[in-house]
């Protein structure tokens, strides 16, 4: 419903954490996602690379480390020593895998710099090349130049998977969608039909390249699920049409190399064990091994006893599969056991099973060790498809840990499914972040959105007369779902509050968004009333933090109201605060006077009188300058800064809410400047973001040392610079200055001390983290080095701030690339 829709939109995982108290699993704990991560080249590799100083010959250089499509060379020769280190990017740079220069009757000279220590050119390279791993071709030339390995399974692609359910025969698959490699498949054949389609992470075991089932012996043949639909001459015809476009849709071979390697197994025909079902992982049942095919695969079949029994649930395993177990597991470990079905009675005991199916166990070398070293812990917080409906990805809490298998609840799914049983291992759970970062929709929990809709205030449109039997409706169903007692037409009843849209907004308020207020809130409950006229006003600034921290609850004042805790987003940033609201009707007008001249505007703009004509003020007369003399003295300090200091204002991160277009490169990555942003703050600079929760005094000294700074330095640095004027309404021309702007550095990163850093860190909105890398010792290199999984794990942030801080560490690197590593 629409309702529901709109949630899923405002769905934020930093607040949801907050609400609920949980952490995030940490990144490091989900291999297949960093394995997905890697742009293909990795250090240690080696390639031949032109000479800078003499464009016409090349010499061999090897990777130290990588960034996106950023290389770090060092030249064969200098050993260890890395002050001739340079970087260059894959998509300009002149490089080429090993052997290039032989066969294009290219010059391999060694560079100026290490002459004196490779007397024998020949002989060196024989020496370094011996055994060495050259970088790979087609990330160096041609169309996949550049790309990151998973964008090269593009829609369109085929691979071969091998049917688990009941033969091991492979048959083609065309890849529909790919989702950070998660791939949505169809057999080839069903063209539009998605009745059989499945999705896989592309480094399943079961998936492989065009081509695998002949290397190894294997028949291609479609499974028996789809088998009918088409004559065995139609199936035949699409293989030939799949030979012929084979260059076309294959993947390249180097994006398996990672997949996992599958053992040898030792289980026989009819040994026993215990076994989750993959298609149904919720209960631990008695299984049976029903054929062994070779030395690699064997079938399970979960037991059933039933007589009557028409279909079988059975699946192929190897040695590694998950979800296999000895018998007794379950009972060493505290764990029920499910019955098999037509079992007499409810208390199963292995010992009597055995001998009843006159069956042995399988003993325990038969199966892995189980390792316990993997980073989750109970109630951490992960994003996991749902078994059931696998288009679902789901909000998942892990509720219960036992050696390296997790009892993951699902939130949110369309249909409500039982704790689900899946290993550490599983590519089928995702860090917090996954779905936001690869632009596919995350199921929302549905609790969010209950009590989102529990406490209701009625919202009367401008120019809308609604009839006296909805207002009453609306009023009893506020006074069903409210848990304050509301007492209609009584002390607690707040009456209309209007917005007078024609009366002075002050210097807080944007004159146009309250033009766009609806008329009128109310009438109900003075407590939600007069929320939800606060809620609108907060939006209605041009800075919400800032009208917040106006409102918020001051010491002095002595309403002995109610507290409401109010949000305001604002630059990537949510803010809290508590703000006092009364509770009785009798105080509601002076209340929202008081509230009006806080907010220096009209006494009117907001209250229960409807201005109909002219002001009673006659602040129609009335400047942003001007008004402070009818209304109260300007403040010393800057505007907005209440007496009470800002105890319980609260700032937390916050993520966009739309969907983004997806980008894979890194798993960071950062927000995008809106060019319709109502900010007129240069980029980077802690005004507004960072800076709405420190003190006056700790910003303008920060200012004014950073100004210090430039002057000695000469720097001209936009992005460290602050607004003059928080309040201004920002001009078209500042909005476009700050979408244009990019860091400029006056020194080359690499060079950095760790003083360096620390002052560049200071100047954005995450100098509280200065502190770490001064206690770490980042210098500039080490920054450079940095990424989201070391900084989570190694600094043990949340993932906002971790966002947050990645962000302008990529800022460095780009700004390094462009002006330095050339």
């Amino acid at each position: 419903d629409a309702g529901s829709s709109v949630e899923e939109m405002e769905f934020n995982w930093d607040e949801y954490l907050e609400d609920t108290g949980a952490t995030a699993a940490p990144h490091g704990s989900f291999k297949h996602v960093d394995t997905s991560l890697q742009n293909g080249f990795a250090p240690g590799m080696k390639l031949e690379v032109a000479v800078k100083s003499d464009q016409n010959t090349y010499w061999v250089a090897t990777i130290i480390t990588t960034c996106g499509q950023l290389l770090l060379l060092r030249y064969d020769g200098y050993g260890e020593d890395r002050k001739a280190d340079f970087w260059c990017d894959i998509m300009t740079a002149d490089l080429h895998p090993i052997g290039w220069c032989e066969q294009n009757k290219k010059i391999l000279k060694v560079p100026e710099g290490i002459k004196d220590k490779i007397p024998d050119q020949e002989e060196f390279l024989q020496r370094v090349l011996k055994g060495a791993c050259s970088a790979p071709a087609n990330l160096l030339e041609g169309l996949h130049r550049g790309k990151n390995p998973l964008d090269l399974i593009a829609p369109g692609s085929r691979l071969e998977l091998q049917n688990v359910r009941d033969s091991l025969e492979a048959w083609i698959v065309n890849v529909v969608d790919n989702v950070g490699g998660r791939l949505k498949l169809r057999y080839e054949g069903l063209d539009d039909s998605d009745k059989f389609d499945q999705w896989l992470f592309y480094l399943d075991p079961f998936l492989h390249q065009v081509g695998w089932a002949a290397q190894h012996g294997y028949s291609l043949q479609p499974p028996l699920a789809i088998r009918s639909l088409k004559s065995e001459a139609d199936w035949q015809d699409i293989l030939k049409k799949v030979k012929q476009e084979e260059e076309e849709s294959s993947v390249p071979t180097d994006l398996f190399k990672d997949k996992p390697v599958i053992g040898v197994h030792s289980f026989s025909e009819g040994m026993k064990l215990e076994a989750v079902d993959p298609m149904a992982p919720f209960v631990i049942s008695p299984a049976t091994v029903l054929k062994v095919y070779n030395d690699k695969y064997f079938m399970i079949e979960i037991d059933d006893l039933r007589p009557e029994r028409t279909t079988s649930q059975s699946y192929i395993c190897h040695v590694n599969s998950a979800g296999i177990f000895p018998v007794q597991w379950s009972l060493k470990n505290g764990l029920h056991l499910s019955p098999p079905p037509g079992y007499p009675g409810q208390d199963f005991d292995w010992a009597d099973y055995l001998k009843q199916c006159g069956a042995e166990a399988a003993p325990q070398s038969c199966f892995p060790s189980l390792t316990t070293d993997h980073g989750f812990k109970e109630n951490m917080k992960l994003e996991a498809v749902n078994p059931v409906d696998p288009e679902e990805v789901c909000i998942a809490t892990v509720t219960k840990l036992k050696d390296s298998y997790l009892w993951l609840q699902l939130e949110g799914s369309k249909k409500p499914v039982p704790d689900c049983i899946v290993s550490v291992e599983s590519m089928n759970i995702f860090p917090v972040g996954w779905c936001e970062t690869n632009g596919y929709q995350l199921r929302p929990p549905r609790k969010a959105i209950v009590n989102k809709q529990k406490k209701i205030a009625v919202v009367q449109p401008e120019k809308q007369i609604l009839s006296s039997r909805t207002v009453h409706d609306g009023l009893k169903n506020q006074e069903l779902n409210s848990s304050d007692s509301v007492v209609i037409n009584g002390k607690y009843c707040c009456p209309k509050i209007y917005f007078n849209h024609r009366c002075f907004s002050g210097p807080y308020l944007n004159k146009g968004r309250i033009a766009e207020l609806p008329q009128s809130v109310g009438p109900g409950n003075c407590v939600l009333v007069l929320k939800e006229v606060l809620t609108l006003l907060i939006n209605a600034a041009y800075k919400p933090s800032r009208v917040l921290r106006e409102l918020q609850l001051d010491e002095e004042a002595a309403w002995h109201g109610h507290g409401e805790t109010l949000k305001a987003k604002y630059k990537g940033k949510s803010y809290r605060a508590t703000v006092e609201v009364v509770r009785t009707a009798d105080r509601v007008a002076d209340f929202c006077r008081k509230t009006c001249i806080k907010l220096e505007c009209c006494p009117n703009l907001f209250g229960p009188q409807m201005v109909l004509d002219k002001c009673s003020e006659n602040c129609s007369v009335l400047t942003k300058t001007k008004y402070t003399h009818y209304y109260g003295k300007r403040k010393n300090k800057r505007i907005g800064r209440p007496p009470g200091g800002h105890s319980n204002l609260e700032v937390a991160m916050k993520k966009p809410n739309k969907r983004r277009k997806r980008r894979k490169h890194f798993f960071v990555h950062k927000k995008k400047r809106s060019s319709t942003s109502v900010d007129n703050t240069p980029a980077g600079s802690p005004q507004g973001s960072g800076g709405e929760d420190e003190d006056d005094q700790d910003e303008s000294e920060l200012s004014h040392s950073l100004a210090q700074d430039r002057d000695k330095r000469k720097r001209k640095l936009r992005t460290f610079s602050f607004s003059d004027d928080e309040n201004k309404p920002p001009s078209p021309k500042d909005m476009k200055m700050e979408v244009a702007e990019k860091l400029q550095l006056d020194s080359n990163p690499l060079e950095w001390s760790v003083a360096d850093v620390v002052r560049f860190l200071k100047s954005t909105d995450c100098a509280p983290l200065a502190r770490i890398f001064l206690d770490q010792e980042i210098d500039g290199q080490a920054l450079l080095l940095l990424t989201l999984p070391t900084v989570q794990e190694c600094m043990d942030l949340k993932l906002g701030p971790a966002i947050k801080l990645c962000h302008h560490i990529e800022r460095v690197k780009l700004a390094f690339y462009q002006q330095f590593a050339n």
